[in-house]
């Protein structure tokens, strides 16, 4: 089977990533166990702030909810960059994408806003980025955030000498 090289792919979608976001509050953004790779919900901020503040079916646009989406989603790869050396060549599968929309109470386009992320991670990785994938409508997220976004990937086994970031380890991959 074939692997597509990844890095490669987001210089021809003329996609950058941002910096990986620094933890709020006290969690990690990353940690390896086994194979899996597990992404702390990230809100859609860009140079460390939030971005996308408000709530869908209130004062946010179904269209401006998709690009809050896709930052989560580019902010999620960030860390996956970081924990995995330094590229996104070790991603054997986008597992799962679990999102949580700020949204009003009469509000039903939570699966549609969180297409914005899921269209991503298959723009980039092909079949290899189709997902499980569960959205939940809340009433409120961490400073006023539109959407927080945490993720899952199955990871090949990292070559050793490969320097990865330590808070993502907990397993035997490094």
């Amino acid at each position: 089977m074939k692997t597509l090289d990844y890095d490669r792919r987001l210089i021809e979608l003329g996609i950058e990533l941002p910096t990986p976001p620094q933890s709020y509050f006290n969690y990690v953004p990353t940690l390896i166990s086994g194979n899996h790779l597990y992404i702390s919900g990230q809100l859609s901020s860009r140079s460390g702030e939030p971005y996308h503040r408000g709530r869908l079916g209130d004062d946010a646009s179904l269209e401006s909810t998709q690009v809050a989406a896709r930052q989560c989603g580019l902010n999620i790869l960030a860390h996956v960059r970081k924990a995995c050396g330094g590229t996104l060549n070790h991603v054997a599968h986008c597992v799962r994408i679990t999102g949580y929309v700020n949204a009003s109470s009469d509000c039903y386009q939570h699966a549609e806003a969180m297409d914005g992320c899921s269209n991503l991670m298959y723009e980039i990785f092909g079949e290899v980025g189709r997902h499980t994938r569960s959205t939940v409508g809340v009433a409120s997220l961490p400073f006023n955030a539109l959407i927080e976004i945490d993720a899952i990937f199955e990871i090949r086994k990292i070559p050793a000498g490969t320097h990865i970031h330590p808070t993502a380890i907990n397993g035997d991959l490094a």
